[in-house]
């Protein structure tokens, strides 16, 4: 499996000879959404928490007697058919919401989404990507000269020039290779990858 290797302006300079195993398998739709529903799943954080009627701050006094007020009947104020009522099925913050997916199924998702990437002319490499300092602009005009508006951007290793120019571009984000993951690899319209980061690809995922 070949991919575009592409010089500093965006042309392509050369072809780059990638694993097959990592960039050439079919595309398996329902794998790839499983692994991306449970990684946005696995990140949510559960904190929001609703009353039941016994949690609510309300007098346990019945409002008005049982007959003859020509009002529905009525027990408490804390009734969950009142305004300001408990819950019937209120929300716990200790809810769990995380899905377990194997390590194979998640290596096999994400080869899925790397080839389609492939496939999709959405994948590209780089000898290196990098910035002389850390300013937002140096960063926005290396982009546009190479034709890319949106982009995700894996590194080799950690650039503190490029991820301190990359913060205010809400179009362009920058990533190593441990902290890729499937959501932003669908979500992104082009993936930008560093020569040194392909060589990690094929020996953390495959």
């Amino acid at each position: 499996m070949e991919i575009k290797l592409l010089n500093d302006s965006g042309q392509q300079a050369s072809t780059l000879q990638v694993s097959d195993v990592l960039f050439g398998r079919e595309y398996n739709e329902a794998l790839v959404h499983q692994v991306v529903v449970a990684y946005m799943a696995n990140a949510r954080s559960a904190n929001r928490a609703q009353k039941g009627r016994s949690d609510v701050a309300k007098s346990t006094r019945k409002p008005w007697r049982q007959k003859g007020t020509g009002r529905a009947r009525a027990g408490m104020a804390s009734s969950p058919l009142w305004r300001g009522g408990g819950r019937i099925f209120p929300n716990s913050p200790n809810e769990n919401y995380s899905q377990k997916v194997n390590r194979k199924m998640y290596r096999a998702g994400v080869a899925a989404i790397l080839s389609q990437l492939v496939r999709e002319d959405r994948l590209m490499a780089v000898e290196e990507f990098k910035v002389d300092a850390p300013k937002t602009r140096l960063l926005a005009q290396k982009l546009k000269s190479m034709g890319l508006e949106s982009v995700l951007v894996i590194t080799d290793q950690f650039d503190e020039n490029l991820l301190l120019s990359s913060r205010n571009l809400h179009n362009v984000l920058v990533l190593e290779v441990s902290e890729a993951d499937p959501v932003s690899l669908v979500n992104f319209p082009k993936v930008l990858v560093t020569k040194g980061a392909l060589a990690k690809m094929e020996e953390s995922w495959q």
